[in-house]
């Protein structure tokens, strides 16, 4: 077994290839969690023999991921004081020009996101630019995308910025023994970022002018209609469901209120009784919904229970939400799948791309992006964690109280950036500290730092890193390294460039995380073979690996804008390709002005 070799790969290097391999293409093409497609990955390569237990195991030990699962509470204690409100209500403005709107917005976003997590910051700012995007008379797609390449180019500007930075940053402590600075990727960073915003700017003409999706809704004043059950209704006594009154030709029943009972029913039961006096409330298509008058003797009622513009009224919860890439609503439609009777909501309009679509929203075949107007009863409230994996909602019911903790929580915050900085402790140490001090100052309590920890997240992290361990110690990683150099030959900078420009193509299909770890064996043995240190090499791909731009599925803030600014793929493709070979040729050109090529003792 050991005497097998193909094309220079031992059995063990094919086990990794082929097990890599079928891991992007589960992860492209299936609806599987990302955590379980890496886990049973590493799994894979145990079982197999290509690690053993401590290799499989080592992920979970790793300094970077620690810091990861420490850095999530600190970030909650953030959100819970309201620090990234208060940043965000105090910076924005009232910009008289696109160019200046663009800049007042990118800045303060990249800002954030050299901290805290891009996917947080990018999840804050959404509604946000939405409504100040009204405000300027500027569509809110001119913008959404700039706020997620932002919070991309802002990310690599600190190692705590964006998970590769971690995972690269501590493998090459593994391997050296050395840690990087926290503030290592600043200079190159915002360079990057300035040369981003720049570029957002010239090419403002190749960003869609797309009609937020929930303007479909607003346009349109009368979603449902209230029809009455006259008391000499010959079908009084026969249920909804015998009737067909849950669904009907045009649209779909979401409550009923029975005249003696002022309980509402939503969703209705099939084997709920009609009778004399009842208000049923239809969503739909009006005209259509109206014949219920000829077919089932109903009479249209005095007013219309509610509109887009009453978004809580009473009883009701009026609410937006777009469907997520991977979603298990996909290809489905609502009246089918059962998501309304298991979150007990009810949907009540579709838009796509900015229109609402005029069928019976319950009969709709779902995709990704497709914006939904949702009901629910107050008394039952929608779990919208319970439904993360398949909707995004664009609003959020947990809105802090600014106080002495936004302040206390900020330098908590800041001090733990200077000790590390300062070399004073180490970046765990640093961590665990401001998780201590955001405990003591009662920024956070401990269940909240809980539930904000991802552990999802951490699990790929973990994952990752095993797979550039496997990767490494079969021996995939010298191949590669032996034939970029024969294809590039022995020039340091044309290497360096061809591996981050591979790269930043991979990281549009996979995450970062993954790219990161799998990338950094190769440039590590590339650039020792050419005889440089490697660090300035793994500050390049460090900016490579994170700079997706041209696929919504390049990044989790790419997928976070997709529904709300009606996009379609092809816009982030338009500017996205001009934007990765922008942002690769001047991370390669500040890499090596800022860390110039050193070689080895």
């Amino acid at each position: 077994m050991d005497s097998f070799v193909f094309l220079g790969f031992g059995l063990d290097a094919w086990i990794t290839i082929i097990t890599v391999l079928g891991m992007f293409t589960v992860l492209l093409f299936t609806k599987l969690r990302s955590d379980v497609v890496f886990l049973c990955a590493v799994g894979i390569l145990y079982v197999t023999g290509v690690l053993d237990a401590k290799e499989a195991l080592s992920g979970i030990s790793q300094t970077s991921v620690a810091v990861v699962g420490v850095l999530f509470v600190v970030i909650a204690g953030l959100m819970y004081t309201g620090v990234l409100q208060w940043i965000v209500k105090h910076l924005l403005g009232t910009p008289d020009t696109y160019t200046k709107a663009v800049t007042r917005l990118m800045l303060p976003v990249a800002a954030l996101s050299s901290f805290l997590s891009n996917t947080t910051v990018v999840a804050l700012f959404v509604n946000i630019v939405k409504m100040w995007s009204k405000k300027l008379g500027i569509s809110p797609s001119k913008l959404l995308i700039p706020l997620s390449y932002a919070s991309g180019m802002g990310g690599v500007c600190t190692l705590i910025g964006t998970p590769p930075n971690l995972i690269i940053s501590g493998l090459y402590e593994e391997k050296t023994g050395e840690a990087m600075n926290i503030l290592a990727t600043t200079i190159p960073g915002l360079f990057c970022l300035a040369v981003g915003v720049l570029s957002i700017i010239a090419m403002r003409r190749l960003l869609p002018d797309r009609k937020a999706p929930e303007d479909a809704f607003e346009e349109a004043s009368d979603y449902t209609v209230e029809m009455l059950v006259p008391s000499d209704n010959k079908h009084i006594g026969m249920t909804v469901g015998e009737l067909g009154l849950n669904t009907v030709h045009g649209g779909s029943l979401i409550e009923l209120r029975h005249f003696d009972d002022e309980r509402i029913l939503s969703p209705v039961p099939d084997d709920e009784p009609l009778m004399g006096g009842d208000r049923l409330v239809y969503a739909g298509q009006i005209g259509e919904l109206l014949e219920l008058e000829q077919t089932h003797g109903l009479v249209n009622a005095d007013h219309h229970v509610f509109h887009y513009s009453d978004a809580t009224r009473g009883e009701h919860t009026l609410r937006t939400a777009y469907i997520t890439f991977g979603s298990s609503l996909i290809g489905t439609t609502m009246g089918s799948n059962g998501f309304e009777k298991e979150h007990k909501l009810t949907l009540v309009a579709v838009s796509r791309r900015g229109n609402r679509i005029e069928q019976s929203p319950r009969e709709v075949v779902l995709q990704a992006g497709d914006t939904l107007l949702l009901e629910s009863l107050n008394e039952l409230k929608a779990d919208t964690k319970a439904m993360s994996r398949d909707l995004h909602f664009f609003d959020s019911e947990e809105i802090p109280n600014i106080s002495w903790r936004t302040l206390a929580s900020s330098v908590v915050m800041i001090a733990m950036v200077a000790l590390s900085a300062l070399g004073v402790l180490p970046l765990l140490q640093c961590a665990i500290l401001a998780v201590f001090a955001m405990f003591i100052f009662r920024c956070c309590s401990p269940e909240q730092a809980m539930r904000s920890i991802n552990w999802d997240i951490l699990m790929i992290f973990a994952c990752s890193a095993v797979l550039g361990i496997a990767i490494q110690k079969t021996g995939i990683a010298e191949r590669m390294a032996t034939g970029i150099l024969d294809i590039c030959g022995t020039n340091p900078i044309v290497v360096m460039t061809a591996i981050c420009f591979a790269g930043t193509f991979i990281t549009e299909f996979i995450s970062n995380t993954a790219a990161g770890a799998m990338f950094f064996p190769i440039m590590y043995e590339a650039a020792e073979k050419l005889g440089y240190e490697p660090f300035p090499f793994l500050i390049a791909l460090m900016i490579a690996v994170s700079s997706s731009f041209a696929t919504p599925i390049g990044s989790p803030t790419h997928m976070l804008v997709y529904g709300p600014g009606g996009y379609r793929f092809s816009d982030f493709l338009k500017i996205g390709l001009l934007m990765n070979l922008i942002i690769l040729a001047a991370n390669i050109l500040i890499v090596n002005l800022v860390y110039p090529l050193t070689p080895l003792p």
